[in-house]
């Protein structure tokens, strides 16, 4: 009994120590792991660049976990949660089911930083905005790096529904796109510079059929044949296809196949019609200059890291990322 109330006493002088190191202020920082653990970012980095280096692919499954936990009600690790007897995650809505992946990883890279830190201070919502950061800078190169602002706190809940109503799908057509993205306050310069994140990965076969056998105008028909190969009208759902020709290199060649009609997703080439809209001259843009793409990118990313975070005594730092303390 009396080495139950030691451990006891020991958890709770830890708690009390860990409340006492950690800022408390609602503002993310650049700076919010300097001091409480200048270690963190290196060893989120090092794990990252590993989990790559085992498979190129995860890059763009880190980089898509954040984006599907930033528009679920704001950037929370909502999205890691698995389902309890209070509540049914965000993992098997309709557009995160059998598409979204990545968990193990970030239970690798928890594992690590948690090590390196010798406790857990760094949010998995954190985790998630550090490691979509390190993996485009990984994929693309220095100019694709940026400050990440940090100092998130993870949810104690999920939600299916709310991830089935804010989670555009593939389908959308453009003013569907434009009406989803204002609801989260970004513009259509956010729209097409964070689109420009499928210059990575792959999408199944049930998320691009219709548009292959069913489309016929804002698609390349040598391009339609050569997927319907892969993709017939019926069978193969999860037969994967590449979301552009460059599919392991952050780069422009995505916008550079809007210009051809070559957008693998529906929700893709709806950015790009031809008629001279914002959306065009920005895909214009983006095609031929990586600059300004990796610029806009780098600002959209942030401005989107920084939906409805939980701060301060909201939320909770988690010992595991799959389930709430």
């Amino acid at each position: 009994m009396a080495s139950y109330f030691q451990t006891l006493l020991v958890l709770v002088m830890v708690t009390l120590v860990t409340l006492l190191v950690i800022p408390v202020n609602a503002e993310l920082s650049p700076h919010f792991y300097d001091k409480i653990c200048p270690q963190a970012l290196p060893a989120i980095k090092s794990a990252v660049f590993q989990a790559i280096k085992k498979e190129q692919r995860i890059g763009a499954s880190l980089l898509r976990l954040h984006f599907h936990d930033c528009f679920v009600n704001g950037c929370d690790g909502s999205v890691l949660l698995d389902d309890t007897a209070s509540f049914t995650g965000e993992k098997t809505a309709q557009p995160n089911n059998n598409s979204i992946r990545g968990f193990s990883v970030v239970d690798e890279i928890k594992a690590v930083v948690d090590k390196a830190c010798k406790r857990p201070v760094v949010s998995c919502a954190d985790i998630l905005a550090i490691a979509a950061r390190d993996s485009v800078a990984i994929l693309g190169g220095s100019q694709f790096w940026y400050q990440v602002l940090l100092g998130r706190r993870d949810a104690r809940t999920a939600s299916k529904a709310a991830a089935n109503s804010n989670l555009p799908p593939p389908t959308f057509n453009f003013s569907q796109l434009i009406s989803n993205f204002n609801t989260h306050g970004l513009n259509v310069r956010d729209l097409v510079a964070l689109s420009g994140g499928h210059t990575i990965g792959f999408a199944r076969c049930t998320t691009f059929r219709t548009r292959i056998y069913n489309e016929t105008r804002l698609i390349d028909p040598k391009f339609a044949a050569s997927l319907r190969n892969k993709c017939p009208k019926k069978g193969n759902d999860n037969v994967l296809e590449q979301l552009d020709a460059t599919v392991a290199r952050v780069d422009t060649t995505y916008f550079k196949d809007l210009l051809h009609k070559k957008g693998l997703l529906h929700s893709d080439q709806e950015l790009f019609k031809g008629k001279g809209s914002a959306s065009d001259n920005l895909v214009k843009l983006y095609s031929r200059s990586t600059s300004a793409f990796a610029r806009d990118f780098k600002a959209s990313m942030i401005k989107m890291g920084n939906l409805k975070p939980l701060t301060g005594r909201k939320g909770e730092i988690r010992c595991n990322c799959r389930r709430i303390n």
